[in-house]
């Protein structure tokens, strides 16, 4: 199936108008520029379908994918990614325990070594405050200059069990692997990221994110709000683990649903 792009347009579209088309992607294919391995966009260019990208989620993350059939489509839609009036909701599996019910990570990005993201700070300088629920830097130690972007992670618990944490998250910046490595610095590493291998050993069936929810404006058809959204599939579930006090999913995303304040706040 990975391979064949009208069984994956076939299974995995959420939402097609003249404008875009949404599908719930799959963990293990990428969205576009794939280098040695296939892509969604090759797949659709080769089928003889044009379809633009208009933002990523990493390979190893599932969920919510929005592809332009118009470049002037594309460029609307780009317009509100950039002023961050498109939406993204998140669902994330941390293995570990202790977050508030509610959170805010304020911690700049760069990219380091060998192009990978980190925290432009040291982690040493993280501040957790614990009445305002927000972790930062030290203003001493707040990067001056350019090589730095702001960045900005929401997130409400969900669900919290013996080794496990469940969250609804939303990134406001959306900076490359922002989700996985804010969560990481802080102390609470994705489930399955093998940009942070568990240590002990314990395996993750998949990395335990997956973008649940997107909300955007269409002003191609009314100007009403439209919101997207991909139930996570099996083998997201199962990063929860085996816990006697799991919820159902079905509850877990009522729960979710509930939190749309989470979206409405900066």
């Amino acid at each position: 199936m990975v391979d064949d792009w009208a069984a994956i347009r076939a299974a995995c579209a959420l939402l097609e108008d003249e404008a875009v088309l949404a599908l719930g992607k799959p963990a293990g294919i990428s969205v576009v520029g794939e280098r040695h391995d296939t892509d969604l966009v090759t797949l659709a260019r080769d089928a003889g379908e044009r379809l633009l990208p208009v933002h990523r989620i990493d390979k190893v993350t599932s969920g919510v994918v929005l592809l332009a059939k118009r470049p002037w489509a594309h460029a609307e839609l780009t317009r509100q990614f950039q002023r961050r009036s498109a939406r993204k909701l998140y669902l994330a599996v941390t293995r570990s325990r202790g977050l508030p019910e509610r959170g805010a990570i304020d911690l700049p990005l760069r990219v380091g070594r060998k192009n990978r993201v980190r925290v432009a700070g040291p982690r040493e300088a993280i501040v957790a405050d614990e009445a305002a629920r927000r972790w930062s830097l030290r203003s001493s130690e707040e990067p001056a200059g350019g090589g730095s972007y702001p960045s900005r992670t929401l997130f409400a618990r969900l669900w919290e069990g013996r080794d496990r944490t469940l969250l609804l998250v939303r990134p406001v910046s959306g900076r490359r692997h922002q989700i996985r490595v804010h969560l990481a610095w802080i102390g609470h590493p994705i489930a399955g990221d093998p940009l942070f291998p568990d240590r002990s050993g314990e395996l993750a069936p998949r990395t335990a994110l997956h973008a649940w929810r997107i909300g955007f404006e269409a002003p191609w058809a009314g100007d009403g709000r439209v919101e997207v959204e991909a139930p996570p599939g099996e083998d997201f579930w199962a990063c929860l683990g085996a816990s006697s006090g799991e919820p159902r999913p079905a509850e877990l995303l009522r729960a979710a649903g509930a939190l749309s304040d989470l979206a409405a706040a900066g």
